[in-house]
């Protein structure tokens, strides 16, 4: 049998085969797909999908698969499927786990990108710097912000409680909450969440002594006997019901909906300035946002971060792809505008202008709390080393077991000390 063929059907043929061999056009576009993992509260998740579809209505040759999980079980996800050779394209990635990932090849690194595909010189040299890993680049900032307490306006008024203050130490904080407790206003209420399994917070009164989680050298910063005053510090406030009792704090599986503010059992959380539009929005009652208690004569605890960033798997195979996609997100006033301040308030200077007169009164409280705490805040931590992202489900694990009493405060401070020092080692 003799095969024919027209001209029409060999040019249609060598058409569809460059196609193929050239990424960027025709049927190569269409097989671009990319896969986005990333954690959060389901407003991040429509926000989130809101800016994938923009951005795929205009690049209809990219597709991107969107994938959203608590935190706890997030990293576990996370690190099986990058065990598994399946880690997705790209990675939302904290602060305290881009030197474990980079520093295990986990991440690409995306220095050759910077003033090319990735144009953020607006950003500025620190939040720039806030993405980098032993001078290579793994992580662009999705957004600035810093720890808070999110507090049940309505709750705090309704007990006629004095307002809580910007000014106001620890002993006063515990105070102030016992009364709102005993006001009694709500049925089994407390003025405020267990803060003692919260790493964020421990922190923050850590570096308000003048230590740290992690030093320089990669080693933990602080002794048992600075964790025996921290549960001690909590016990206190058990025992004066200054803040929710061992039973409630458990449901705490540290997402935005099973937060003690959330669930209606205490007055005030502690969170990050970003997480406030998620709370509010599953909040019918008016909340506020208000910065850590300190210590009298105490160094500033809290400090600026990148709430987030996104990084790129080393395993991707569409790199190229996936870094427009990210420049979309942190440069496109479009994308600015459906993200919002959720993930923090934008590092490029060009994204914030593009949001003013566009904010809405939850998302201008984030955008001020920031402004008005810069002036208090203290330096960036050194970067937590290898293992530093076990401690964290860690202390919460052994907070709970000294709450419920499972522990001896000496005994659970020795063995979060002594387990977290291990667990860096072992890296």
């Amino acid at each position: 049998m003799m095969l024919t063929t027209n001209r029409r059907s060999v040019l249609k043929g060598a058409a569809a085969a460059l196609a193929l061999a050239v990424p960027g056009i025709g049927y190569a576009e269409a097989e671009t797909r990319l896969r986005f993992l990333w954690w959060g509260s389901k407003e991040r998740s429509d926000r989130t999908f809101a800016a994938i579809n923009a951005y795929q209505g205009k690049n209809s040759a990219v597709k991107i698969d969107g994938e959203s999980f608590g935190w706890d079980n997030y990293w576990t996800r996370l690190a099986t499927q990058t065990a598994g050779g399946n880690a997705p394209d790209l990675i939302q990635m904290d602060y305290r786990y881009i030197f474990e990932y980079a520093r295990r090849n986990s991440l690409l690194d995306l220095t050759p990108q910077l003033g090319k595909q990735l144009a953020i010189n607006d950003f500025g040299t620190a939040n720039i710097e806030s993405g980098k890993v032993d001078g290579k680049f793994y992580g662009v900032n999705l957004g600035v912000n810093s720890s808070v307490m999110i507090f049940n306006r309505t709750a705090w008024e309704e007990a006629g409680v004095e307002p809580l203050s910007r000014d106001m130490n620890w002993d006063q904080f515990a105070a102030a909450c016992t009364k709102l407790s005993e006001a009694k206003k709500r049925r089994a209420f407390y003025g405020t969440q267990d803060g003692s399994g919260s790493e964020t917070t421990l922190e923050c009164w850590l570096r308000q002594k003048g230590k740290v989680l992690y030093t320089n050298g990669g080693e933990i910063g602080f002794t048992t006997q600075d964790l025996t005053d921290w549960f001690k510090m909590w016990a206190e406030m058990r025992k004066s019901k200054a803040c929710v009792p061992p039973d409630a704090q458990a449901l705490d599986q540290l997402t935005i909906e099973t937060s003690m503010v959330a669930l209606g059992k205490a007055a005030i959380t502690f969170a990050h300035s970003n997480q406030f539009i998620g709370h509010q929005a599953i909040n019918k009652e008016k909340l506020g946002l208000i910065n850590y208690p300190g210590l009298p004569g105490g160094k500033p605890g809290q400090y600026l971060k990148p709430s987030m960033m996104v990084s790129l798997s080393s395993q991707t195979k569409n790199p190229d792809a996936a870094t427009a996609f990210i420049n979309f997100l942190v440069q496109s006033p479009d994308a600015a505008k459906l993200l919002g301040v959720e993930r923090g308030v934008p590092a490029s200077e060009s994204m914030r202008k593009s949001l003013e007169g566009s904010l809405s009164e939850n998302e201008q409280q984030v955008v001020s709390y920031i402004a008005d705490l810069t002036p208090k805040v203290g330096s960036l931590p050194p970067p937590p080393p290898n293992g530093a992202g076990e401690n964290m489900l860690l202390l919460k694990k052994i907070a709970e077991e000294v709450a419920f009493g499972k522990t001896k405060v000496e005994d659970g401070a020795a063995k979060f000390t002594e387990q977290a020092a291990a667990n860096i080692k072992r890296g």
